[in-house]
């Protein structure tokens, strides 16, 4: 990999994570962390001015989030290429994330050498997905599984996403950009799709499908 060095952005909001990701990219031969972010928010804004190779990007961070953060960063610059690298171990987000235009996705509790692997592979503009999640993937495909919350549009995922999570309405209508009348009619589809009564019922429904990080 000589003569080709990488530049990449982490966004997370531990700083304790994002060091040690810094720490050990770093020590590879052909990786720099170049910028971090601790929000959805941040990283949409950092990634503008630094315009990194790669950004690394969690999911579960204050404010927008990490899904938001991916469609507003691709509507500015489709060209961007983002993996994922979560602690949620599930095919429904990898599905959501390949769908927002990442082109990668990988949990945190993989070796070293996968994140590594990783970011070569988005870099070159290739999808990179963890084996484990990309078999659970294939399965349900082949089996014809459905989730209930597969039905739901992006938009009703993120809001249901961040009404499990115990944001109010109004909160997430600011943080979205969105009315509290259209966060609303998101929460009253959703509660029909999935069969819940109230923001209590949508956080177990959640829970159930490992959306929730413990």
């Amino acid at each position: 990999m000589t003569g080709v060095t990488i530049s990449v952005m982490l966004a997370d909001d531990h700083a304790v994570v994002r060091m040690g990701f810094r720490v050990l990219l770093d020590a590879s031969t052909d990786i720099r962390v170049v910028a971090e972010a601790e929000s959805g928010e941040e990283a949409v804004k950092r990634f503008g001015e630094v315009r990194p190779d790669v950004l690394v990007l969690d999911l579960s961070m204050p404010g927008i989030g990490g899904l938001e953060a991916i469609s507003r960063i691709l509507a500015r610059d489709p060209g961007a290429r983002i993996l994922v690298l979560t602690a949620h171990e599930d095919a429904m987000h990898a599905k959501r994330v390949l769908k927002a235009g990442a082109l990668g996705y990988l949990s945190k509790r993989s070796a070293a050498e996968a994140l590594i692997q990783a970011i070569r592979v988005v870099h070159k503009g290739r999808t990179f997905l963890e084996p484990a999640i990309a078999q659970e993937m294939a399965v349900q495909q082949l089996t014809g599984d459905k989730n209930p919350v597969d039905m739901l549009s992006e938009k009703e995922f993120k809001v249901f996403l961040a009404l499990a999570r115990g944001q109010s309405v109004a909160e997430i209508a600011q943080v979205m950009s969105l009315s509290p009348r259209t966060v609303g009619t998101h929460l009253y589809n959703i509660k029909q799709k999935l069969g819940a009564a109230n923001s209590a019922e949508l956080a177990i429904v959640a829970m159930r499908h490992g959306l929730l990080e413990p």
